[in-house]
């Protein structure tokens, strides 16, 4: 079994910038900066940036360029993938690895809230980035079970 997957969360570096494939098929071009804070071998506190190229299609690709914007937090589960072409400036092969995005999720609103976004899978068809919660909002409590566990029940 193989796997190619991906998890980031992270902050756009950009803008969003969509476009349309031949086929009318909506695409997104981002980027995300991720962050690691750690100690090198003195001690001292050190932080480094990655930034990563991000694709998104159809639904997905209307949504993020619609609601994000530079600056803004998202979560991205995707798989890697790498392209290639010919450059004919420098007659040489070039490579660009990229997270195709499978479903995200808003980052916080940024407004202080601490309320996260929406999430957005590809089976979901309608409403906007607030569709997911929408489960979430009808459920107020947890219901228990009112009879009492037997511990010899429990199979360990």
């Amino acid at each position: 079994m193989y796997l190619n997957k991906a998890f980031l969360y992270g902050n756009l570096v950009r803008d969003p910038e969509l476009k349309a494939l031949p086929s009318g098929i909506k695409v997104a071009n981002f980027s995300i900066a991720t962050n690691r804070t750690y100690k090198d071998k003195d001690g001292n506190k050190k932080e480094t940036t990655e930034y990563h190229n991000v694709v998104a299609f159809a639904k997905q690709a209307e949504l993020i360029s619609q609601y994000l914007k530079k600056g803004s937090g998202i979560f991205v589960d995707g798989r890697l993938q790498t392209r290639s072409w010919d450059d004919k400036a420098t007659n040489s092969k070039k490579y660009r690895t990229e997270v195709i995005v499978e479903n995200f999720q808003f980052g916080p609103d940024g407004r202080g809230s601490g309320q996260g976004g929406g999430t957005y899978t590809p089976s979901q068809t309608e409403g906007g980035p607030k569709a997911a919660n929408s489960k979430a909002d009808k459920i107020d409590t947890i219901e228990y079970p009112s009879e009492e566990i037997n511990p010899e029940d429990i199979p360990f």
